[in-house]
């Protein structure tokens, strides 16, 4: 599970296995027992478990901001 980057104690992943065939880019967020994850295009949560829906604001922001580095870890680690 490549951690792309961190914020407030929030991590920005994603899975070494995204499926078969691969999934869209997108991201997973985990902060405790609390996991969302968010597609890249447009931005929008694809699912959340435990976050509220001002947190899930605040994180498509975190993810917006980092698009492109989010993109270009995908891209690096998938090939």
């Amino acid at each position: 599970m490549p951690t792309v980057f961190r914020y407030k104690g929030f991590r920005f992943f994603f899975y070494s296995n995204e499926g078969s065939p691969r999934e869209p880019v997108h991201i997973h967020v985990q902060q405790g027992g609390s996991t969302a994850k968010f597609w890249l295009d447009p931005v929008h949560a694809a699912d959340s478990y435990g976050f509220d829906a001002r947190t899930l604001r605040e994180l498509a922001t975190v993810v917006e901001e980092n698009r492109d580095l989010i993109e270009r870890a995908w891209h690096e680690h998938f090939g």
